[in-house]
């Protein structure tokens, strides 16, 4: 479901952000804001995308227990090795999704590079918030499948706009 831009998501992810700083503490380098809520005026799917770079995504083991004190469950996928990830609360719908990375990393250095060109570039963000209604249109988005094929369906987009992000030098 994607929803039209709320006001309230950067305090949602700022109460959000105290609340995993404080737990972390020093684990935690950097907490972002990222996906399509940390862009202002963009649509989005009703969930707080948080990055959180940390020095080491290795043991995983502290992460998933100080996360899972807040609420949040380790999701294993195959993605893990990079940007392990969790969601809150349990049960679908998500409030919130956590995305760990490593500081300085290249998964931190992508997804900030697409967060910011869409901030910045206000014809991208628009093109890209009509790309993901006509998936969310064409894709129930209620099982694990849809929302991966949901996913994908973005991933040209996503890339072509990191390509452009780097080549502008952002």
């Amino acid at each position: 479901m994607i929803v039209d831009y709320d006001p309230l998501w950067p305090l949602d992810f700022e109460a959000e952000r105290r609340r995993i700083a404080a737990a972390l503490g020093d684990l935690a380098v950097r907490i972002e804001h990222n996906g399509s809520t940390a862009v202002p005026g963009l649509a989005a799917k009703p969930i707080i995308d948080i990055q959180v770079s940390v020095p080491s995504l290795q043991p995983l083991a502290p992460f998933v227990d100080t996360l899972g004190s807040l609420g949040y469950v380790h999701v294993p996928h195959a993605d893990d090795s990079f940007c392990p990830f969790f969601h809150r609360p349990a049960a679908w719908p998500h409030t919130h999704h956590v995305h760990l990375v490593r500081a300085g990393g290249s998964e931190e250095q992508r997804t900030l590079a697409f967060r910011d060109y869409l901030r910045e570039h206000a014809d991208a963000a628009r093109e890209y918030a009509r790309l993901k209604r006509q998936l969310a249109a064409a894709i129930d988005g209620i099982d694990s499948n849809s929302r991966e094929q949901y996913a994908r369906g973005k991933t040209e987009f996503i890339e072509r706009i990191i390509n452009a992000s780097r080549q502008a030098g952002d």
